[in-house]
């Protein structure tokens, strides 16, 4: 059963304005910070292979810059809309807020099944979209990075392009580069680590010891992998149970995430994986197991089948993994929810990592990394958790405490440059 269509931009704009209230923050500064401060809505010329010129349509949101740059993806998708892209910006501001970056919200976005086209064709359309934005992005401006089917090559091709357009090299321009190009290490992983950090923390306050725990994680790309390969190595959880979008495999006994990846990167899928007993999205969600981890689709948990959530903790590593309105469901039914803006902010946080480095031209060893990450990530989950003892008697849960958190820290740079009387 899937949840109800949601306006994610809307749900956006709900979450800030119940925080701000929550908060008894200006209302003025609650209003500025609903809405994106400037959107940009491109057509990209691009010469096929065939000789013919299809125009795709781009869109760029940066939704508020008033601690820094804006920051965030750019997604290749045929749904991609203009409304999504301004609700994935404003999340985005929410996230680097609540770990503390000096960045705004950004995201971007073009209307395309990259399935579809040749690495040519792919090419020409990523270096036509940087050319569209133009001065609209910039290291000190507004700092893309990959997102939903685009990868290091494609922030290569951008990078290339606008040191054409600007005459000379930026490669703080992007995150998630090659390494070659001034990418960092430790960040394929980082997104999957920061939420490891996170369900340490959470167990620690449960009460609960991760050592042979259970646990389900839906979704097996990159996010979901490394998630379940940390925790299976160095936590001794059992991880029971894996789904993808074409199905899933449920064995009691634990599985090998290493194992598991090398059967779907040949199959292209993980069913039939040993023979093992197949699981559908909508069953690993009602296990009964010690933690969930739902790190694919936007909406898994919803108001309607929040109450079959077994999992003592649950960790958003997909945005929007958890829909608001099954918050209170899964509070009452004590379960513990490390929501996405936090879950999954170990991404952006080594994103950073990445920019400052190219900004200083000095590199760090992946260990360095991942210890920076640890801290920043211990940090931001000590401040929501603070938050949230201080008002759960006012009914607040864990992500309205890390919205809570986030809305404050970017209502005073709001406040302090000038923008409101």
């Amino acid at each position: 059963m899937a949840g109800e269509k949601k306006n994610w931009f809307q749900v956006a704009q709900d979450r800030i304005q119940i925080a701000g209230t929550k908060l008894g923050q200006n209302p003025e500064i609650t209003e500025i910070l609903r809405n994106p401060l400037r959107t940009l809505s491109v057509s990209i010329p691009v010469r096929m292979d065939d000789g013919t010129t299809k125009v795709f349509q781009g869109f760029r949101c940066q939704h508020n810059d008033a601690v820094g740059p804006t920051k965030g993806g750019i997604r290749f998708h045929q749904d991609e809309t203009l409304e999504d892209v301004k609700a994935l910006a404003t999340l985005m501001t929410l996230k680097c807020a609540v770990v503390g970056l000096p960045y705004g919200g950004g995201k971007g976005g073009i209307v395309v099944d990259p399935t579809k086209l040749s690495t040519g064709e792919l090419e020409r359309l990523s270096r036509g979209y940087i050319r569209a934005l133009g001065t609209f992005v910039g290291p000190d401006r507004d700092v893309p990075a990959p997102d939903v089917n685009t990868n290091g090559q494609i922030m290569a091709w951008m990078i290339d392009e606008y040191s054409k357009l600007t005459g000379h090299n930026t490669p703080a321009l992007m995150t998630g580069k090659p390494l070659i190009l001034g990418g960092s290490l430790g960040r394929t992983a980082a997104t999957g680590l920061g939420g490891v950090y996170c369900l340490r923390l959470a167990a620690k306050k449960m009460g609960m010891s991760l050592k042979g725990a259970t646990i389900a994680v839906e979704g097996f790309g990159n996010v979901g992998f490394y998630a379940s390969r940390i925790l299976h190595e160095e936590d001794g959880a059992k991880i029971v149970a894996i789904t993808m979008v074409n199905g899933g495999v449920y064995d009691p006994k634990g599985i090998d995430p290493d194992d598991l990846k090398a059967y779907e990167t040949k199959n292209g899928t993980v069913k039939g994986y040993k023979g093992l007993d197949n699981v559908s999205n909508e069953q690993l969600r009602a296990l009964d197991v010690d933690v969930y981890i739902p790190a694919a689709l936007q909406n898994a948990i919803f108001r309607d089948n929040a109450k079959d959530v077994k999992a003592k903790i649950v960790v958003e590593l997909a945005n929007g993994g958890v829909n608001p309105d099954a918050d209170e469901i899964l509070e009452k039914n004590g379960v513990f929810v490390v929501p996405d803006i936090l879950g999954n902010a170990g991404g952006v946080t080594v994103s950073y990592f990445e920019w400052v480095q190219n900004n200083y031209g000095y590199y760090w060893s992946e260990k360095e990394v991942n210890e920076k990450l640890d801290r920043v990530m211990t940090e931001a989950f000590d401040r929501v958790y603070s938050m949230y003892t201080k008002h759960k008697t006012d009914k607040v849960t864990m992500r309205m405490a890390a919205d809570m958190v986030a809305v404050d820290r970017v209502g005073e740079a709001v406040k302090i440059r000038g923008w409101v009387g």
